[in-house]
């Protein structure tokens, strides 16, 4: 009697280490690494690079890394024959500050840049995954995001006084953000918490200048950008409200939020949801 219950004791404490190291073997999460892509319909050498952004999103994790896809459209190639409707003079800004940030004569497309401190040629799939991989190994906050769409958009009863019926407003979503286990920001530096809404599941055809007669596909669409905190320690929240427009498709939104360093331009935190709740 006495060995059996030996023997039972040392088949408990067997079973107890097969599970604990069990638990200690599983892989841990992916660390989530912001790809940008800067790019333009106008431009004959982006499609590529929009293919490009648009399988990094889908495929599984790769690396350790979890790839959360920026697409911003910039505004610089619209004189040259075709209008891109995605893009913005905003875009073009903040690709000029890594233009600045990189040393570069001035700033060109298609260009990826990865967490803030690697740049190269966006078409470039070899430089995209070293770097993605690269950034995996760096320390990064922990970030989550919530966001849902507040409600649904009724019409306002009754009109103004001598006028029509007033039209109802647009429905917005409410989008909270919260980070912890900041690395150290750089002395003498600013860290901002921004949030954006990306599109997926895009296409244009094309009607003139270089891509003229080809339908473009495109993923991760930036449609607003907008900094709305700052993390000033290793913790931090924000929330902000975001109105939907009416072309967006709201069945393939996404929210991404990211922290970022302003003078070096290193993110450090990062995040991304798909919209629920939708109307």
């Amino acid at each position: 009697m006495r060995m059996t219950i030996v023997r039972l004791v040392l088949l408990a404490a067997i079973a107890s280490i097969s599970v604990v190291a069990q638990v200690r073997s599983r892989a841990p999460s992916p660390a989530p690494v912001v790809v940008e892509l800067f790019t333009s319909e106008g431009c004959s050498s982006c499609p590529p690079a929009d293919q490009l952004l648009d399988r990094l999103t889908a495929a599984a994790a790769d690396d350790g890394a979890k790839v959360v896809a920026l697409g911003e459209h910039v505004d610089y190639w619209d004189r040259l024959g075709w209008r891109d409707r995605f893009s913005s003079a905003a875009f073009t800004s903040r690709q000029e500050l890594y233009a600045r940030r990189f040393n570069l004569d001035s700033a060109y497309t298609p260009q990826m840049v990865v967490d803030g401190h690697a740049e190269f040629v966006g078409s470039d799939s070899a430089a995209a995954r070293r770097a993605i991989a690269k950034a995996a190994t760096v320390s990064h906050g922990t970030m989550i995001v919530a966001a849902r769409f507040s409600d649904v958009a009724r019409p306002f009863q009754g009109r103004a006084p001598g006028g029509p019926e007033r039209p109802a407003p647009p429905p917005s979503v409410s989008v909270s953000v919260s980070v912890e286990n900041l690395p150290p920001i750089a002395r003498g530096d600013r860290a901002d918490i921004l949030v954006a809404v990306t599109e997926d599941a895009l296409r244009s055809d094309v009607k003139s200048g270089e891509n003229r007669g080809r339908t473009l596909t495109h993923a991760a669409v930036v449609r607003r950008l907008t900094t709305i905190g700052e993390a000033t320690g290793p913790a931090a929240s924000a929330e902000t409200t975001i109105a939907v427009q009416p072309d967006w498709q709201r069945e393939h939104l996404n929210i991404v939020a990211f922290v970022q360093q302003r003078r070096d331009r290193g993110i450090v935190a990062a995040a991304s949801v798909p919209l629920i709740g939708r109307p």
